[in-house]
């Protein structure tokens, strides 16, 4: 398990296999998450966007048009 220590002004250096796990490299920002249960996640904060190209890409969909987008609004999402 990774492990890294607080220095005096509360600053870490990241250990070297966390920083490639998050794709974390020198500028970025990173994000704690606080739980209910006093557990704290580390992510990285900032992701690039080209990053999310395809995310939501379905093969089995093409396209939606503007119209389309203009109809599921007026709908509120409700299916036809």
């Amino acid at each position: 398990m990774p492990t890294a220590t607080v220095t005096s002004k509360g600053q870490v250096t990241l250990p070297r296999r966390v920083r490639e796990v998050l794709r974390i490299r020198p500028g970025d920002r990173i994000d704690f998450v606080l739980d209910e249960n006093g557990e704290v996640r580390v992510r990285a904060g900032d992701v690039d966007v080209s990053e999310l190209r395809g995310l939501l890409r379905r093969a089995s969909r093409g396209p939606v048009t503007l119209e389309a987008m203009d109809e599921a609004i007026a709908r509120r999402g409700e299916k036809p």
